[in-house]
């Protein structure tokens, strides 16, 4: 099983990965991020909890017997992947992805297998980001 930094250090190694985040959408409380450079992952990821929950909203009013998985942004040069992860209903992976430099089709499996892997009792909250 992965900690909150090692799952973010694997979201990074991901090719074309700007940023990333995992963040708590019912308590608003970001676990993590690393990357970003000039872009605040922790104002970007909990900016995203706003998408996470109007996809939510809208699944509830249509009455849908489903939960979301995966959210998708696509910017001018950039892909915003949110997948919300097995290891608690609640909380999600941001991932903000350079298009020139990577292959979201492999961004979006590689985000889902390290999702798995994700213990989040395996360590104390993190610290500052990397």
């Amino acid at each position: 099983m992965a900690n909150i930094q090692e799952f973010l250090d694997k979201a990074m190694s991901i090719d074309g990965a700007l940023g990333t985040a995992l963040v708590n959408y019912e308590t608003g409380t970001c676990l993590g991020t690393k990357g970003g450079g000039w872009l605040d992952m922790e104002l970007a990821g909990a900016s995203a909890i706003k998408i996470v929950r109007a996809k939510t909203d809208i699944i509830q009013q249509l009455e849908l017997d489903e939960s979301p998985v995966e959210a998708l942004l696509t910017m001018e040069n950039q892909y915003h992947l949110i997948r919300l992860l097995p290891v608690d209903e609640s909380v999600f992976a941001y991932l903000i992805l350079e298009q020139e430099r990577g292959s979201l089709p492999l961004a979006r499996t590689h985000l889902k297998s390290i999702g798995q892997e994700l213990s989040l009792d395996a360590v104390e909250p993190p610290g500052e980001d990397a």
